[in-house]
C-alpha cells in the first residue's frame, strides 16, 4: 500500500487543504456568491487550486498558503467590518436587496 498520499508533504494534502477551505466557506459564505453563474464558481476553485498546487510544487508551501491566505485575510476584512459599515449583515448578507444594490454600485464606479 502507497503511503504517500497520507503524509503531510504530498501535493494531495496541499490539494485537500484548498479543498475545505472552499467547503467550509461554500456553507459558511456561499450564499454572498449565490447570485455568480456556476461555471464562474466552478472556474474559481479550478484556478485557486492549480494556482496553488503550481506555488507549492515549483517554490514552496509557504508561498502557496500565501496566495491563499491573501484573499481570505480580504474575505474577513469585507465580511467583519465593511459590509456591517455599510448595513449588511457580514455573515447572513440581509437585507439581501441592499447587498445586491451595493455590488451594482461598486461594479458602476469600477467602470
Amino acid at each position: 500500500m502507497n503511503t504517500d498520499l497520507w503524509q503531510t508533504t504530498s501535493i494531495w494534502f496541499d490539494l485537500a487543504v484548498v479543498m475545505t477551505i472552499f467547503a467550509v466557506g461554500g456553507v459558511l459564505v456561499g450564499h454572498f456568491e449565490a447570485h455568480k453563474p456556476i461555471w464562474r464558481r466552478l472556474l474559481k476553485i479550478a484556478i485557486v487550486s492549480t494556482v496553488t498546487l503550481t506555488l507549492a510544487a515549483t517554490v514552496g508551501r509557504v508561498w502557496a498558503y500565501t496566495f491563499v491566505a491573501i484573499p481570505l485575510v480580504g474575505a474577513l476584512y469585507a465580511h467583519l467590518v465593511w459590509l456591517p459599515k455599510h448595513g449588511i449583515n457580514g455573515l447572513t448578507g440581509e437585507p439581501r436587496e441592499k447587498y445586491l444594490a451595493l455590488l451594482e454600485s461598486r461594479k458602476r464606479k469600477a467602470s
